[in-house]
Formats: structure tokens, C-alpha cells, sequence
């Protein structure tokens, strides 16, 4: 199932299938890991559901659910 990587819960994995963004938001998706192909685990959000924390590559990274709207992820289990 695809979704926005905003949309995933708490303790869900999945697998990045597509980005769609330019510029600036999308040169810091890249940079801290996130491209077509990784693997996510959210690990946590803060109280007003933004930012969401997320692992990928061993590391756990935030990102705004504005640039989580970029991302979409097909979801595993």
C-alpha cells in the first residue's frame, strides 16, 4: 500500500518509491539518506505530530511533515 511518509504510524517500515519535490527541500531529503529504494522505520513523533523522527540507514533523522508530504513509501506488513 502507498502513502505519504506523513501518513505512517509509529513503528511502521517501509520502502521509499517515489519523491517529488525541487530544490532546497529536495537537496536535504538527499542529504540526510532519503532516495528512491531506502528503507524507513518511524521511531517517534513529537506531540502536535510534527516532526516526525525516522530511521534510515542506521540513523534517525526529523523531518517536517511538509517535507514528509514529498515522500511517498510502500508500507510493509
Amino acid at each position: 500500500m502507498e502513502v505519504l511518509l506523513r501518513n505512517m504510524k509509529v513503528n511502521q517500515k517501509g520502502t521509499v518509491i517515489r519523491i517529488n519535490c525541487e530544490g532546497e527541500v529536495c537537496r536535504r531529503i538527499r542529504d540526510i539518506g532519503i532516495s528512491v529504494g531506502a528503507e524507513v522505520f518511524v521511531t517517534g513523533r513529537a506531540p502536535l505530530y510534527d516532526p516526525v523522527a525516522l530511521k534510515v540507514n542506521d540513523t534517525v533523522v526529523t523531518l517536517r511533515n511538509s517535507e514528509a508530504d514529498n515522500i511517498y513509501v510502500e508500507v510493509k506488513g
